[in-house]
């Protein structure tokens, strides 16, 4: 560790990220990514020569769990680490200043001329898509682009027609692969914030809503399953910040389980926080049915089903 991350701390960068993503809530794609840029959010991880700030993925993972809680509707995951992928270009330095915002299509290729998951691609300038050699970013303006609004009709995902892609810089398959740990770091940070809030939530109201003369939280199915919720979120944190240690030979850990975990909790909790509110919990109002459908969209983009099936053909092997 640099000394200059020995003097910062990761907390601090939550309290600056809340306060930020608190200040654009309601407001435009360009504004929000004006306001995120100028409290240096996109950059925490990119290099200092773009106007970075160079740091660890340990100081990024804070400003996503404030993201998540605040329910944040902006491609921040994808910004961030776009932004730190493409250090040694301009592109980072138009990311980082807010000028340009991107996005991932996390599914899809050049190679089959479409792509699909890429969240709020039809604000964006650029989009991320997989090719036989890494990954090229392309204009978004050369795309066609289709929305799929089936698990979230106000903030759905685009499929995206290459045909005529515009290509305006490549990753290398080595760079593609770390930019992919990269995200399944932040993103577990981001559904950690989610749950956290859902879990809020839902001890506050437990607490004061009053039936048959006693708060709901005095019934004892109603505590364990609050305790519960509180374990597997704890859980997902430990994990996280586990993953961002190297292990006892120095090497870096796999980073799949600690996501996994961190989707799987987040999923129980966030169902159990709905559950727990009563018919409440499925109206449109409560905003817990904005953290489920972001959760569901994440664990589809990334093919989660998928992911875990290799993971626990890993562990058999291993066995």
């Amino acid at each position: 560790m640099s000394r200059q991350e020995e003097s910062l701390h990761p907390e601090e960068f939550a309290e600056a990220a809340t306060a930020a993503v608190s200040d654009v809530l309601g407001r435009g794609m360009r504004d929000t990514a004006n306001v995120l840029a100028a409290a240096g959010l996109f950059g925490v991880c990119a290099q200092e020569n773009r106007g970075g700030l160079g740091l660890d993925l340990a100081f990024g993972v804070p400003i996503c769990e404030a993201a998540g809680s605040l329910q944040l509707h902006f491609p921040l995951v994808e910004q961030m680490v776009l932004a730190k992928a493409f250090a040694d270009s301009d592109i980072a330095q138009a990311l980082i200043a807010g000028e340009k915002i991107a996005t991932i299509a996390w599914q899809g290729s050049v190679a089959e001329k479409t792509a699909s998951h890429a969240g709020y691609a039809d604000a964006c300038d650029w989009i991320l898509v997989a090719d036989e050699e890494g990954a090229s970013l392309l204009e978004a303006g050369s795309l066609h682009m289709q929305a799929n609004g089936a698990m979230d009709p106000e903030y759905p995902q685009f499929a995206v027609d290459l045909a005529n892609a515009v290509v305006k810089a490549r990753l290398s398959a080595a760079a593609l692969a770390t930019l992919m740990d990269d995200a399944l770091v932040l993103s577990a940070g981001f559904l950690n914030g989610l749950s956290a809030e859902a879990l809020t939530r839902t001890a506050q109201y437990t607490s004061t809503r009053v039936q048959f003369g006693r708060p709901l939280s005095a019934k004892q199915v109603v505590r364990h399953t609050l305790a519960r919720m509180q374990l597997l979120h704890e859980t997902s944190t430990a994990a996280l910040r586990r993953v961002l240690l190297t292990n006892e030979f120095g090497a870096s850990r796999d980073v799949a389980p600690a996501f996994s975990g961190a989707l799987g909790n987040a999923v129980f909790i966030i169902e159990k926080a709905i559950h727990l509110h009563g018919g409440m919990g499925f109206t449109w109002e409560l905003p817990l049915h904005y953290s489920l459908r972001k959760v569901r969209k994440i664990e589809a983009a990334f093919n989660h089903g998928r992911r875990l099936q290799g993971l626990g053909e890993q562990f058999i092997a291993t066995v």
